[in-house]
């Protein structure tokens, strides 16, 4: 029979291509949709994992969260300074690193924070002690194609948008963070006293920060911030976008979320938020599943459409068969065996299609966002491909029946 099976198929070859890239292309693309939905989650939520609390001011919690976890480029409105002295001093707090966006170099984001949170990122390679320690240094990403000594002039303007030179200040790299597969990878780090030096915090910033607009007052904060690297922070400084928290313990961490829950500032888990985002991807990712069965629902009307029309130009071979004594239990087997090892090579096929699309867009993705996303397959995925063949086996044997209950004599007279 595999021999009879083989030889037909040889015989037909282009319509079971033919057949073979339908069933494959619909499967890959249900596949895609699984395998890229899960390697999103697993990457947001590993570079998610380094960031216990955010404290911005009060607005959007998904954008606080986009903009300072994952430095997707947006306005945020700058929070009071007083704020992050307050947290720096909080015996609750570990440590409380500002960070300050605004400013790119060759389509790297700059962004502005303190030695504390670069160490806790990592560092693969430094060549001050501790990093961060003068004004013109910068710590850049695992990502990021400087080499140490590189003199940056940061571009005022984050990447993709118009940008002028600032001149107020030079950056050189001394050193380098260890790989941590988040955005922060394709980041330049440097002082947040040099991102304020730089801005010098007109009168519009200061006024979001909440400070007066006296011009006197303002360039005596920006000088006195300046002057300093890092914490102790003086009682007047500029605002800053959003503040990075590390809490002691986790009783700390939801005390200082409730705290900070006001009507000018805001304090997220990062990890909730995607909670939520996740919830809207669930639903893009049910309306993509939707689409993709849809497709396969087309694709197997398609074949048994083609299936019974190639049997009906066969009447007469199956005919013979049954006239020199083939049981009909052998006809149905030829034919459901032809059918099935086509729709299951074309399974097969897009199972392989499905994994090599998800994993190419994730490449693409990756190198956008500078999240890594683990693109693997996984007992459900091969699952799911055994539910389709066991779809497609119910629906080859419509065909098998249709030959199976075929008359030799009518057969033969067609």
């Amino acid at each position: 029979m595999i021999r009879f099976v083989l030889a037909d198929l040889r015989l037909h070859a282009l319509g079971a291509v033919v057949i073979v890239l339908l069933i494959a292309s619909a499967t890959a693309l249900g596949m895609a949709v699984r395998i890229e939905e899960r390697a999103l989650r697993l990457g947001s939520a590993r570079a998610a994992d380094r960031f216990d609390l955010v404290v911005g001011a009060a607005g959007s919690e998904t954008q606080l969260v986009l903009s300072s976890v994952f430095l997707q480029p947006a306005p945020l409105t700058l929070l009071n300074g007083d704020v992050l002295r307050r947290l720096s001093e909080d015996p609750r707090v570990e440590f409380a690193a500002p960070v300050g966006f605004g400013d790119s170099f060759l389509g790297y984001p700059i962004v502005g924070t303190t030695a504390e949170f670069v160490e806790s990122l990592g560092l693969a390679e430094r060549a001050a002690e501790p990093p961060l320690a003068s004004l013109g240094e910068a710590i850049v990403g695992a990502g990021v194609r400087l080499d140490p000594g590189y003199e940056i002039r940061p571009m005022h303007g984050l990447p993709g948008q118009e940008a002028e030179e600032h001149d107020e200040i030079v950056y050189r790299v001394t050193g380098r963070l260890a790989p941590t597969s988040t955005p922060w990878d394709r980041a330049i780090l440097v002082p947040i006293e040099g991102v304020w030096k730089a801005h010098e915090h007109g009168d519009e910033a200061h006024d979001e920060a909440g400070h007066d607009d006296d011009d006197d007052h303002e360039d005596h904060g920006t000088e006195e911030a300046a002057a300093r690297l890092g914490p102790p922070w003086p009682d007047d400084l500029p605002g800053v976008p959003a503040i990075i928290v590390k809490p002691r313990t986790i009783a700390n961490a939801y005390q200082l979320r409730g705290e900070y829950r006001t009507e000018t500032t805001l304090a997220v888990f990062p990890g909730e938020v995607l909670t939520r985002l996740y919830s809207t991807l669930g639903d893009a990712r049910q309306i993509l599943t939707a689409i993709a069965i849809g497709t396969q629902a087309l694709a197997a009307a398609a074949v048994l459409l083609v299936a019974m029309a190639h049997l009906a130009q066969r009447r007469r071979q199956i005919g013979a068969l049954r006239a020199f004594g083939a049981p009909r239990v052998a006809v149905f087997g030829v034919v459901w065996a032809e059918l099935l090892l086509v729709v299951g090579l074309g399974v097969a096929c897009g199972v392989l299609l499905g994994y090599a699309g998800a994993k190419i867009l994730a490449i693409g993705l990756s190198r956008q966002s500078g999240i890594h996303l683990p693109v693997t397959l996984e007992a459900s995925d091969l699952g799911f491909a055994a539910v389709l063949l066991a779809v497609a086996a119910a629906i080859a044997a419509l065909p098998a029946i249709y030959a199976y209950r075929q008359s030799p004599a009518a057969a033969l007279r067609s």
